[in-house]
């Protein structure tokens, strides 16, 4: 398992929530989909989550690597893996 932390969140015009959530290095990440109302009534978006290795996509572009990297540092610095966002 690898803890991987929230660096994107998308909503598009059917209420389609996309996270995206990266290893601190920005290397490697996790994408999810779920409903705006699935996460409304559910536990929420948490800072960090826990991910099993054969989950996490390779990030192809060095300045996508290193924007996830440094949104990776933030929200951690402010965040408790388990907080609501």
């Amino acid at each position: 398992m690898t803890r991987a932390w929230l660096v994107e969140r998308d909503v598009d015009s059917r209420d389609l929530v996309t996270l995206t959530y990266a290893t601190p290095d920005g290397e490697r990440a996790f994408t999810k989909q779920a409903s705006l109302n699935t996460l409304a009534r559910g536990d929420g978006v948490t800072a960090a989550v826990d991910i099993e290795d054969d989950r996490l996509e390779p990030v192809a572009d060095t300045e996508t690597r290193e924007r996830y990297a440094a949104e990776v540092e933030r929200v951690a610095a402010n965040n408790d893996p388990d907080d609501r966002l």
